[in-house]
């Protein structure tokens, strides 16, 4: 009631779809006056009204043909993989037409919070703050809210594919996914309430790792008067507990036997320099022979050739020979392409191991929880506990080093140097590491 009329563009501009001229109608039969700036229309007039009814009509089917050839470029980019929508946290956008790929900074922090929901140890309002702490950010650098957290936790983008809400339509993306279908479903189930949540309420150092010697069964961490006992819940093995620090004073006696001195770091780097050298010549050597191999090879399919050509050789065994040859052929390409990256791995895995073993017992001294675990898994095959006495077994490759060859008189011999030589390729067989066969062994 405060304007006696509305002044609009065009008719094309006034509305979006048939129901919005409808609505413009009532107001023209309420006695409101609608003018257009580009069109000379009397709508109060029969003719007029018509004339804008075509136009408004036409005006309805250009806009739903336009928003058919919007779709169709829209699931024509769902049907290659690629999302038109921006990309979601922990993915980055590379513009129109581009697959989104992983964040650096934000893409391990998502796959992190799927791991942790997965353990049902947190609530969603849990999870946010852990996430929050772990550094976590929304796009604007805010905190990820809890409603926000829960998207991200039903996001099957992470998954690997690309789904439509609306239709509930799913695409195959092309982009690289975070999470497998596993983890995704396991979090699904637990947001469902499909999953019992469970609350750890002690994170017990050998949990899982002791093994009762009688009847076989993991012993059980439990607080008693401030300590903490490891022991056999089996009727048959009411006898077996020990405490955690007497495993604790184990151990580290334990590692002690592999911590080298000064000298033998040294020593140890040298023979290292040397294996390191006779890898590298018998990985020339190899490869020459390798290489001769496949020109040989190559100069008898040359020959099969020509005698079936000149027709000294049926077809028949023309084509044998020569699939023969190209199954030979492919053999030796396969061994010249991995002898060089094997013989790498190799001379790696033995550096770490080393320096694992070396570092063992000042490692064990001041890692986390989780870092001694790792190493007890790693250095240790067998871990048991008889009644009150402790059993724990070095594995196959830390225990030869436990027991290498010492020092006579605190110096260092050629003898010696020698022996830890053919210790570090016995360290080579025992870590079942690649075949490298030294060309000239000290």
């Amino acid at each position: 009631g405060k304007a006696s009329g509305v002044i609009m563009h065009k008719i094309d501009r006034s509305a979006r779809n048939l129901k919005d001229w409808a609505d413009l109608g009532e107001l023209i039969d309420s006695g409101v006056e609608i003018l257009f700036a580009n069109e000379s229309l009397d709508l109060r007039s029969r003719g007029g009204r018509l004339a804008a009814d075509i136009q408004a009509v036409v005006a309805s089917d250009y806009i739903r043909n336009l928003r058919e050839e919007t779709l169709k470029g829209f699931y024509g980019r769902l049907k290659q993989g690629l999302t038109p929508m921006p990309a979601p946290l922990g993915y980055l956008n590379h513009g129109k037409g581009k697959r989104k790929t992983p964040d650096p900074k934000t893409a391990p922090l998502v796959r992190k919070a799927f791991d942790l929901y997965a353990t049902g140890g947190f609530s969603l309002d849990g999870l946010v703050k852990k996430m929050y702490d772990l550094g976590l950010r929304s796009r604007t650098g805010k905190k990820v809210c809890r409603n926000s957290m829960s998207l991200l936790l039903n996001r099957r983008f992470y998954l690997g594919e690309i789904e439509i809400k609306k239709t509930g339509q799913r695409f195959n993306g092309n982009h690289e996914p975070l999470i497998g279908p596993a983890l995704f479903e396991r979090v699904q189930e637990i947001l469902m309430g499909r999953y019992p949540k469970r609350n750890k309420v002690h994170d017990f150092l050998f949990r899982r790792l002791f093994a009762c010697d009688s009847c076989g069964y993991s012993i059980i961490g439990e607080t008693h008067k401030g300590h903490v006992y490891y022991r056999c819940h089996s009727k048959n093995c009411p006898a077996t507990s020990v405490k955690e620090t007497e495993i604790d004073r184990a151990l580290e006696t334990l590692f002690s036997s592999l911590q080298f001195c000064d000298l033998e770091k040294k020593d140890f780097t040298d023979s290292m320099n040397a294996i390191t050298q006779d890898w590298a010549e018998s990985k020339r050597q190899i490869e020459q022979t390798l290489k001769a191999d496949l020109e040989r090879i190559n100069i008898q399919a040359e020959r099969l050739l020509e005698a079936y050509m000149d027709g000294i050789l049926e077809k028949q065994v023309y084509e044998q020979k020569k699939v023969a040859t190209e199954t030979k052929r492919r053999d030796i390409e396969r061994k010249l392409s991995d002898s060089g990256p094997m013989a790498e791995r190799s001379i790696r895995s033995l550096e770490n191991f080393l320096e694992l073993a070396g570092n063992a017992n000042l490692l064990y001294k001041t890692a986390s929880k989780e870092k001694k675990r790792e190493l007890l898994e790693e250095l240790t095959s067998n871990r048991v506990v008889n009644a009150k006495s402790i059993g724990i077994t070095l594995n196959p490759a830390a225990l030869a080093l436990a027991g290498r060859p010492k020092y006579a008189d605190g110096s260092s011999s050629e003898d010696t140097a020698r022996k830890r030589y053919r210790f570090l390729w016995k360290l080579v067989d025992l870590l079942k590491l690649p075949p490298a066969t030294p060309i000239n062994p000290l």
